[in-house]
Order: C-alpha cells, then structure tokens, then sequence
C-alpha cells in the first residue's frame, strides 16, 4: 500500500520541453526512453517532477502550470544558464560521463571547468527538491546528469527517501577508472538509499568498481539485490530494466488508421523487404557500421539488389556538439555512397529521414518492416526492440540486435544477436532474417508475449524500483 507521500521525479528534463517557434513559445512533448517509460506511471498517484524546460522566458511558469492540469502531477522547471548548459549538460554530461560510459574513452574531454560545473547544477537541482519536498515523499532520481545530487540533499539535512535509476550503460573499472573524478561519482551514488541499473553487467560493473576503488565499502548480497554498507547506512544496489507499456503499443499498432499508412509505405517500396532502423544521431548507436553491414549485404548477395530496402531514420540530437555534426556528414555521405553503387531504376537501397516521426508514422513503420536492425555499439537498454516487437500484431517480422544493448538479454529467444562491430556477421543475419521461412518468423516473435515475458508487464521497471524494501512510496 502506497504512503501518503509524493513522487518526486527528478531529471534533466523535464517530459515536455519549451520551444520558440515565430515569435512565440510552445510546450513540445520529449522524445527518449525516460518520458516514456515514466509519464503513465503517474496515472493516479499525485507528483511533482522537476527538470529543465529548455528554455527560460516569462511564458514557462504559464505553458508548464496549464499542461500540469492536465497531468496528475505539476512541473517544475530549474532554470540554467547557457553557461551551465554548455558546461554541465553539452560538456560534463556529454562530452565526459556518456562517452565514458559507452566505453568510448577517447572521445572524452575531461575539462576541470565542466566538473566545477557539474557539481553546481547538481547543487541547484538538490536546491529546487528541497523547496517543495516533504520528509514523507520518496525522491527518484535520473540518469547521469544528476549523479551527486544526493550529496547535496544530504548537506541541507533533507529527510525524505530517495533512489536513482542509470538509463545508460556503467563501464567496467578499468575504462572508469580514466575519470578524474571517480571516487566523488561513486561517493555521490553511494549517497543514495537505492541505486538501479538496467542490466546484472552494469550492477556488476558498478559493484567492481566501488571494491576496487573504495574498499572500505562492504558489498554483500540482500536477495533480490545486492547491498552496500558504508558507515552506519546500508544502499540497495538492484537490477530494475526499464519497460514499455506493451499492450498499449500493440493496441495502438491495429488500429485501422495504422494499418491503412502501413500499406501505404509498403505499396511505395514495391513489395520489397522493408529492413528499419529508428535513432537517434548518435556514436553509439552504430549507424556507420550498420550501413557497412548494409552494402557488404548487397555486394555477397546480388539476389537482393533491387528486393531489400534499409529505411534508416535518423532523429537529430545533440546538434550543438561538434562529434556529432560530423557523424551526420559521415552518415550522409555513406548513404550517398551505398545509394550511388547500387541504385537500380525503380529501386534505391537506402532511404533515409533525417527527422522525428509521429506516433502514427512510426508503428506504421514498425508493423511495414520485415526486419528491424537495432544494433548499438553500446546501449542502456533501447526501447526500440521492444517498440517493434509490441507493434509486430501481424507476427512476421525479424528482430536483430545488438549484443552489447541492455534489451538484448531478455530478448535474446526472439531475436537474432550480433557483433554491430563484425559488418560480415551482421550482413549474414540480415540474409538469414530475409529468406527466414513464415513458420520460424513467427515462432520468434511470438516468444516476446507480454504473458509470457515479465519485462512486458506494465512499467515493471517502475513498479520493481519503487517496491524495494527502503522505498515506502509504492
């Protein structure tokens, strides 16, 4: 039974973002697994969550208290600088913690002013909690971003109970090791009463990391998790993936408005084998490699030209960052490459969006694909997989994924796995997914039935995290 206390959700962001667009501002719902995974969880329960709108301007407190009433819980916006912005979310959080965690070591820049920095909007995150927290509400708290926050709730003396949940991967020691700032990371985790992994890899990751570099902390087993002891306090180090509500993509993906667009986009691609791949533009999300598996495809397997089409859409993000400017030109230009060699009359290998697709648009595009290519170099979870797999009503399309993503393990029976970083192995899976007999297609995708696979029950991620012992909110 759950306590008379609150929810208190804390994250970089807030689930609707604000935007100028001719003059004027606007609320625009956020894309991402997080907003996702979370924004139903509240379906009755009261809330508040606080994060960044975006943007500041005198029209915020209006947008965010009129789309509040439609929730129920308020939002609560914490204003930044563009100095904070760039040092703590495009540098510290972007340039440091998510290449490192995506065991991508070389490409980070560990700038001193972005640590100073991180550790002031941390504060100012833990300021904005403790105005409108009571002791009685439970304080969750997201992602990377806000990783030392605890401490400075611990400082201002706060009662209330608190957890943080990692939505992306946690590196092995040896590459966590690289970060200057390693012992006060691990310190501020450690400051939190439960701390949630999306993987048993990251839990271990994190575990191996907290022996080797503070030895003092006890690590012993608390079944279902694990548990910390430092000092007098004891933290609950637990495994919680991170979920879809399942029935409702699969509810959506029948309806008729639905089903018309996807014959739509199959009557425009000629009746060929459609192979999608929905990202975001990000390093670790393997679109390179992928396109390269793509075009080695085409060159062993000559049959297939002009009868499989990679739909490739790209979400933009992050496009401020230098990398990631030059990742878009790098995929442009394979694209234009593959295209070049292989183009027939009537038929073009690779189309490519660079944009966000609607809801609409997008499980029209799940149910019209014959096989989904998600193949991360690295991934917290990658709720894509699991998107194409609840939208799959009609039961005949090919799941492949990416070894190294968190959504891997538990659907390793539906799909088939790969090295994204072997383009041979990954070609040869898209030959096995294209002339897959109707009988097996069937039989693997029917293994991902949401009474049959508990990671599909309803927010479970959610539920598990918030029924943890320590956590009286649930």
């Amino acid at each position: 039974m759950m306590n008379e206390g609150r929810l208190i959700n804390v994250s970089n962001r807030l689930p609707v973002s604000l935007r100028k667009h001719a003059g004027s501002y606007r609320l625009e719902r956020s894309s991402g697994g997080l907003a996702t995974a979370l924004d139903s969880v509240w379906s009755q329960q009261p809330g508040v969550w606080i994060g960044w709108a975006g943007n500041s301007s005198e029209a915020a407190d209006l947008l965010l208290a009129r789309a509040s009433r439609r929730r129920p819980y308020s939002l609560q916006p914490v204003e930044l600088s563009e100095e904070e912005v760039a040092k703590f979310y495009s540098g510290f959080a972007n340039e440091i913690i998510w290449p490192l965690f995506h065991d991508m070591p070389s490409r980070c820049n560990f700038d001193p002013e972005y640590w100073d920095t991180y550790q002031r909007v941390n504060r100012k995150y833990a300021q904005a909690v403790e105005k409108i927290s009571q002791p009685q509400d439970f304080i969750w708290v997201h992602d990377y971003h806000l990783m030392l926050s605890a401490r400075y709730m611990r400082e201002a003396g706060m009662k209330s109970r608190n957890g943080f949940f990692l939505h992306i991967p946690f590196p092995a020691p040896d590459v966590f090791e690289k970060l200057p700032w390693r012992e006060a990371i691990l310190r501020g985790l450690l400051d939190f009463e439960v701390v949630g992994f999306q993987t048993e890899r990251d839990r271990n990751n994190f575990i191996s990391c907290v022996q080797h570099l503070l030895p003092k902390v006890l690590i012993e087993p608390a079944t279902p998790h694990m548990r910390a002891c430092v000092q007098d306090r004891q933290i609950i180090i637990g495994v919680f993936p991170i979920s879809i509500d399942f029935d409702e993509f699969a509810s959506q993906a029948v309806r008729n408005d639905v089903a018309a667009r996807c014959v739509e986009i199959r009557e425009r691609l000629s009746g060929d084998l459609l192979v999608l791949g929905v990202d975001r533009m990000d390093y670790t999300k393997g679109i390179p490699e992928r396109l390269k598996s793509f075009r080695i495809l085409l060159r062993r397997f000559p049959e297939l030209r002009g009868k499989i089409t990679l739909v490739q859409v790209v979400v933009p993000s992050r496009e401020e960052i230098p990398d990631y400017k030059d990742l878009r030109l790098d995929v442009e230009l394979l694209v234009s490459q593959i295209n070049g060699e292989f183009t027939q009359p009537g038929w073009v290998p690779i189309h490519y969006m660079h944009r966000n697709l609607s809801r609409h648009d997008l499980l029209a595009y799940y149910r019209a694909a014959d096989i989904a290519l998600i193949t991360p170099l690295k991934d917290g979870m990658n709720l894509v997989a699991k998107e194409f797999c609840a939208a799959q009503v009609d039961e005949r399309g090919v799941l492949i994924v990416s070894e190294f993503a968190g959504a891997a393990s538990e659907l390793r029976h539906a799909a088939i796995l790969v090295n994204p970083n072997d383009f041979n192995e990954v070609a040869q899976a898209l030959h096995t997914a294209a002339v897959m007999p109707p009988e097996e297609k069937r039989s693997r995708i029917s293994r991902r039935a949401p009474d049959r696979h508990r990671q599909w029950r309803r927010l479970a991620f959610a539920a598990d995290f918030l029924r943890v012992p320590s956590c009286p909110w649930w």
